[in-house]
């Protein structure tokens, strides 16, 4: 976690606990993924800032370290947004003659939105050490990954829609359930009620919108995250097809909505069928996907209740 800054100083940031703490992944910018150590909302940051002099002494107008939750938007680099940000001040202005080590504690921060990294859009929490120097100031940044965690929503209720074309095809699905955990199975049955096109086959499949922006800049991005194939070949009138999803195996995160009024995160489930003549027909139902507590986990202080959202969607 350490950096080098030209010939003046080397600056360490250790966390408290850090040999025990648990890691999680995050999706870098560019698309591989990197491990950060996990925090909540409502837990203390703690540890110790390392000033290693690189000479004989290190002459500065105050040394400071900041905890900092901000959205990026990647269309518009220049303006970070700033929805938490703590300063501490370690020394005031004055020199440096020895190696030095600095405490630091921010005592139940809050940090209200999950960490995530999107095609338009970075929610990031980072720690950053100020050196302030005459010139050019030495800093070093370390960032952590915030999860954020729901009870089990108390309202639960399964999705009920029916697809239909005129004298042509009548299609009924069942969801078991509108909002799933992250490591969850979709359950599902699909019943067809008439049949008169020539259906080749069914898929299922889990979308990720990301809006961002709002009014004429708003900018919608879809990524297909799973399909899943239901059927290979021709249904017949009163046949049911059952589906069985499983989540954990892909990489999805919690819905987030109106996130500081910067960006949206939704799923849905898109249920298409193509016929023979390559002609697709589709449903779109929106779906919430909420985070659960790990096994055998204490209950964290950023443990919140699940708040219920309308889930109704015209596709």
């Amino acid at each position: 976690m350490s950096f080098l800054f030209g010939s003046s100083a080397e600056i360490d940031i250790v966390l408290d606990g850090q040999a025990s703490r648990k890691q999680a992944e995050i999706k870098t910018e560019d698309g591989k993924k990197e491990k950060l150590f996990l925090y909540y909302d409502g837990e203390t940051v703690t540890g110790k800032v390392n000033i290693t002099l690189k000479g004989k002494k290190l002459e500065h107008q105050g040394i400071k370290i900041e905890f900092i939750g901000q959205i990026e938007l990647y269309y518009d680099r220049g303006n970070h947004h700033e929805f938490t940000s703590l300063v501490k001040e370690l020394a005031r202005p004055g020199e440096l003659t020895q190696s030095t080590t600095f405490d630091f504690e921010f005592i139940q921060v809050e940090k209200p939105y999950e960490s995530y990294t999107g095609a338009n859009v970075r929610l990031r929490y980072f720690l950053r050490v100020t050196i302030a120097k005459r010139l050019t100031d030495v800093t070093r940044e370390m960032d952590i990954i915030v999860h954020t965690l729901s009870q089990y929503p108390e309202m639960n209720n399964s999705i009920k829609m029916e697809v239909g074309i005129e004298d042509c095809l009548h299609i009924e699905f069942e969801y078991n359930k509108s909002k799933y955990h992250l490591k969850d199975v979709i359950v599902g049955k699909i019943y067809f009620l008439l049949v008169r096109i020539k259906i080749k086959h069914m898929e299922l499949a889990i979308i990720k919108r990301e809006t961002t922006g709002s009014g004429p800049n708003t900018f919608n991005e879809n990524e297909t995250i799973a399909k899943y194939e239901i059927m290979d070949g021709a249904p017949v009138r009163g046949e049911s097809i059952p589906i069985r999803l499983f989540l954990a195996g892909y990489d999805l995160t919690p819905t987030m909505r109106d996130i500081n009024k910067k960006f949206s995160v939704r799923y849905y489930l898109n249920l298409v069928l193509v016929d023979e003549e390559e002609r697709r027909y589709f449903k779109q139902q929106e779906i919430t996907l909420w985070r659960k507590p790990d096994k055998g986990a204490t209950k964290k202080p950023g443990y919140v209740s699940f708040t219920p959202h309308s889930q109704q969607v015209e596709s």
